[in-house]
């Protein structure tokens, strides 16, 4: 039998050769998909471990989940979870066995961990979303530079590994310390780009909540979204998500990274927006969720037999938790409340069903969800120069008939 570590490596082999540089097109298939914007035209294509995803870009690897996977179930499965990279020197072999997390900075005890040593200790679960920053940037008005998604940048799953603040504790965090700052096996192509790194205040990193993950939905984490290890911060965007995490620093003295000073950064206000067209007086970095809700059962501009029938969604936010949902099927005339299903966890999408009957004609379908502090989603959409957040009380158009 082949070692794990061989056949990674001829994983990462398959992902170089369905790269840019390839003159290949193995994993690409014929079908394509437009998006409901302008210059929405994209490729579905397939790379390893993943199903046919809509592809924003090559190099680094960018792909979108089509948004009717949304529908098959609370948990987005491994093959059609988005990927999201910031570098393209992407890891394409990595050794299980000699791999290494570095533990450093500002602690008592430096730390060199291998997979089987964090495996070893005491383990944790949790069903959180990822999503990335700039989910649904392709429909901001008036438009903003950055990649141009649809709905698609995000994924929920159930995440299995060690709380982040169990390694610092065993490291021995000194008296002092302010930040953590992350780094993984993605880097810079050329020298005068800032390779990737990302930082939590101390008490965030050792909330018990933020944890070091090495599966995904009961399996290891597929090789692009981070395998073998990955951070992730429940509630907050996939920014601070590192993958093929594999050096820790706990400092003294606020990160000072242009990824953190820089790049992801929000109006410095209560809705991280301003006038379109005017930029912030000031910022702060990204962080947590806002609140979101989708309709999953029936697609914009779709064609639905008249009379009766179920519509589903699903909702979340950065980790209250969702307690309401309203639908409206005559463009927010009329609201009527959703049963909302399992919960599996303040993190995780929550989906929603309602009963409703459908006249023969058009119907604008929105859906507004509430979280457990009152806090929803605007009827009309907020602005800021980065197009990140959008959190717009959706709208699906449909004609019964």
């Amino acid at each position: 039998m082949l070692h794990r570590r061989e056949i990674l490596r001829g994983a990462g082999a398959a992902l170089m050769a369905a790269g840019p540089l390839s003159s290949r097109r193995a994993f690409a298939t014929a079908d394509g998909v437009t998006l409901p914007f302008g210059a929405g035209e994209r490729e579905l294509v397939t790379y390893p471990g993943k199903r046919p995803l809509i592809r924003l870009t090559s190099r680094p690897p960018q792909l979108e989940t089509p948004f009717t996977v949304f529908d098959e179930g609370v948990i987005t499965a491994n093959d059609a979870f988005f990927v999201r990279y910031h570098l393209a020197d992407i890891p394409l072999s990595i050794d299980s066995e000699t791999f290494r997390l570095e533990v450093k900075g500002s602690i008592e005890r430096p730390l060199s961990l291998s997979l089987a040593e964090i495996k070893a200790l005491p383990s944790v679960e949790v069903v959180a979303v990822n999503q990335c920053s700039g989910n649904s940037r392709g429909f901001v008005e008036p438009r903003v530079a950055g990649g141009q998604l649809a709905n698609g940048a995000m994924g929920n799953a159930r995440w299995t590994g060690v709380k982040l603040q169990t390694v610092l504790d065993k490291a021995g965090v000194k008296k002092g310390a302010v930040q953590v700052s992350f780094e993984g096996l993605d880097g810079p192509v050329v020298p005068e780009t800032p390779d990737f790194a990302k930082a939590l205040d101390i008490d965030h990193a050792r909330d018990g909540e933020v944890m070091l993950a090495w599966a995904m939905n009961g399996e290891d984490l597929p090789w692009l979204n981070g395998y073998p290890l990955r951070l992730v911060v429940p509630g907050f965007y996939g920014t601070y998500w590192v993958k093929h995490l594999n050096a820790i620093t706990v400092l003294d003295r606020p990160f000072d990274g242009f990824w953190m000073q820089k790049a992801y950064r929000i109006p410095a206000n209560a809705c991280a927006c301003t006038e379109p067209g005017k930029a912030p007086a000031s910022t702060m970095p990204i962080a947590r969720f806002n609140v979101r809700s989708f309709v999953t059962s029936v697609a914009d501009k779709a064609s639905v037999k008249a009379g009766r029938t179920t519509l589903r969604g699903m909702a979340f936010d950065g980790g209250y938790g969702i307690t309401e949902v309203a639908v409206s099927t005559d463009d927010g005339r009329t609201w009527a409340s959703a049963a909302l299903g399992q919960d599996l966890g303040r993190y995780s999408f929550r989906q929603w069903s309602l009963p409703v009957h459908l006249a023969a004609g058009t119907h604008a379908i929105k859906v507004k969800a509430t979280n457990r502090i009152g806090q929803s989603q605007p009827l009309d959409p907020l602005w800021n120069p980065p197009g990140y957040m959008r959190n717009v009380v959706e709208t699906v158009r449909v004609t019964a008939a």
